[in-house]
C-alpha cells in the first residue's frame, strides 16, 4: 500500500521570490542543457550530462555571475534530470 502526504508551503514573500529564482534557474539551465545536447548530438558526438555540467560548470556559469547567489544544487540536478528525460 502507498501511501501520500500532501503539504502546502506558507511561504511569506522573500521566500516566495526565492523559490521563483531557483525555479527559473532550474528551468533555465535544463533548456541550455537540452539546446547544447542537441546541437552536439547533431554534430555526431554522444553528449553525455556529466560532460554537459562540467563544460557548463567551467565556461558557462562564469558568464552570468547571478547564478552564483543561488543554489548549485539547482543546476546540478538540472543536469541530471536532462539525463533522465
Amino acid at each position: 500500500m502507498l501511501l501520500g502526504f500532501r503539504t502546502k508551503l506558507k511561504l511569506n514573500n522573500q521566500q516566495k521570490t526565492i523559490m521563483a529564482q531557483h525555479a527559473g534557474y532550474s528551468r533555465w539551465v535544463f533548456n541550455w542543457g537540452l539546446k547544447a545536447w542537441s546541437s552536439t548530438y547533431q554534430e555526431g558526438f554522444k553528449p553525455t550530462a556529466n560532460k554537459l555540467k562540467k563544460f557548463y560548470t567551467n565556461y558557462v556559469k562564469p558568464l552570468y555571475p547571478w547564478q552564483s547567489q543561488l543554489s548549485s544544487r539547482v543546476y546540478q540536478y538540472a543536469f541530471v534530470d536532462l539525463d533522465n528525460s
